[in-house]
């Protein structure tokens, strides 16, 4: 039986893109819910996740998040549908058929800076990993490049079609893929339209492995969290840390001494260092308290 709701210390915003659920303790699974537009999001919803992610990370009864898509589609980037009304409406705006107060606020029309669902170009605490249910387009697989684990359906395809519709994929994940798959793979990807399959994508060293069936993907990226979600949380944080900046910093060094300088001192002085060492001494499962970095 999946356990049930956890307390908050604070509740979740809304969020009537996204569903929520909580499978296994201190684990949050957010399902993108727009199934009838292939999970596409329009620019509130980016903004909707990144207030969710914040409560997230400061959430002391969750540890880890897994994103997924509900339907087909993981998500097939942005609502194009919003942007061509939108192009519509600037063009009636400069026809003299509609008023200019008909405009949203441009500052609506743009993606938060942590990126294409509060995702893409987040620097944030916690873990987030994706379960690719099926198609990662555009923006969507921008999402998954900026997770930090991926476990892919069997069903799940990649891309980044930016080109072919005139854009550009400028939400983080063409820096991204060059660190994860090279420059020759990811330029042709980003450049020929080409699109990967599940085995691809972990060849390329973009996923990191393929579910067993395409209904166990999202049990399996759960399985994951939970695993990590029982580690201390204080270390998941910091080890995060120091893998990001690596991942961030040209200097191999440099990012050392930034997780060091962020995280060090306050790691040791945590409870969580001294639970865990007392419990292997002792030859015992730790029993981790929440995380105050």
């Amino acid at each position: 039986m999946a356990p049930s709701t956890p307390t908050f210390a604070t509740p979740p915003p809304p969020t009537p893109t996204y569903r929520l659920t909580y499978p296994a303790q201190r684990v949050l699974v957010i399902t993108i819910s727009r199934p009838k537009a292939m999970n596409s999001l329009p620019y509130a919803s980016h903004w909707e996740a990144d207030a969710l992610l914040q409560w997230f990370d400061f959430e002391p009864s969750l540890r880890v998040a897994v994103i997924t898509g509900e339907g087909k589609a993981f998500c097939a980037g942005q609502d194009l549908i919003e942007q061509k009304n939108l192009a519509n409406l600037r063009e009636a705006i400069a026809r003299g058929e509609r008023g200019t107060e008909e405009m949203p606020d441009r500052r609506t029309l743009t993606h938060p800076p942590s990126g294409f669902m509060g995702v893409s170009r987040r620097a944030g605490k916690k873990p987030v990993i994706a379960a690719v249910n099926g198609w990662a387009m555009g923006g969507g697989f921008e999402i998954c490049l900026g997770c930090d684990m991926i476990v892919a359906s069997p069903n799940a395809v990649f891309g980044l079609p930016e080109a072919m519709r005139g854009l550009y994929a400028g939400a983080g994940g063409l820096s991204r893929l060059v660190r994860l798959a090279g420059m020759t793979i990811a330029s042709e990807i980003a450049m020929s339209g080409r699109f990967l399959n599940a085995q691809e994508a972990v060849q390329y060293q973009i996923a990191n492995r393929v579910s067993k069936t395409h209904e166990s993907c999202v049990p399996e990226a759960v399985e994951l969290a939970a695993k990590i979600a029982g580690l201390s949380p204080d270390a998941i944080i910091v080890t995060r840390h120091g893998l990001r900046q690596s991942w961030e910093t040209a200097s191999v060094e440099r990012a050392s001494q930034e997780t060091e300088n962020r995280y060090g001192r306050a790691l040791r002085d945590g409870e969580n260092m001294g639970i865990g060492l007392r419990a292997f001494a002792e030859k015992k499962q730790p029993a981790w308290v929440s995380s105050k970095l």
